[in-house]
């Protein structure tokens, strides 16, 4: 993949030392995203709720400093609307799926555990299309390589072939979306010029990991 014309690749998630006003944007940006996920997590917005992970969120960032995570991108709202209406589809159809697979008599849904490799490997996009999947029932973030930019993902009712590609196009249709809302130029360029092309190489499964089911 070519470079942007300043010596960087934006599906690599590099970028310049931060400065103290990117310091404090990204520890607002993830105490809302944290106070966002707790609040889903709970399934209502109510006041307690929010001051509830608000005060979770302020606690974990002291305890657990994370590594400093770039926001380079900035807000669509066009983007951001079709992600919100799409993801909330995807809850609805996914709890269906869900439970018909738990009420169904005869044989246990099959299950596997895929590796699926972003186009964008930076780790604000990696955490955020993993806790969207994780979300959303049916499948669960079990681990990410941040290094080859990977995740591994649990998904349930995976009957052959067809289901797994179709899955791994699942999961970089999410990230394209969620480029498309929250995305920089570079990144949504990197994303536009995906569009119909092969996901990117996987590297080997780690050990402990499972298999595809037509494995």
């Amino acid at each position: 993949m070519t470079g942007n014309g300043t010596g960087r690749d934006p599906a690599a998630g590099e970028r310049p030392p931060l400065t103290r006003r990117d310091r404090r944007r990204n520890r607002i940006i993830a105490v809302t995203a944290l106070v966002l996920v707790w609040c889903l997590l709970w399934g209502s917005f109510s006041w307690a709720n929010v001051l509830g992970g608000l005060v979770l969120a302020l606690a974990v960032l002291a305890a657990f400093p994370l590594p400093p995570v770039t926001f380079a991108g900035r807000i669509h709202p066009i983007g951001l609307l079709r992600f919100a209406v799409r993801f909330l589809a995807d809850l609805v159809v996914s709890s269906v799926q869900v439970a018909r697979l738990a009420f169904r008599a005869g044989e246990p849904p099959r299950s596997a555990i895929l590796a699926v490799a972003p186009r964008i490997r930076s780790d604000l996009n990696l955490t955020l299309t993993g806790v969207a999947l994780s979300l959303i029932p049916g499948s669960l973030v079990i681990e990410v390589d941040r290094r080859a930019g990977v995740l591994y993902i649990h998904a349930l009712g995976l009957r052959d072939a067809e289901d797994v590609e179709r899955f791994r196009r699942s999961v970089l249709d999410l990230e394209a979306r969620i480029i498309g809302a929250i995305g920089s130029r570079e990144e949504r360029r990197v994303i536009a010029a995906a569009r119909g092309s092969p996901p990117p190489p996987l590297p080997p499964t780690p050990p402990g990991a499972g298999k595809d089911p037509t494995a």
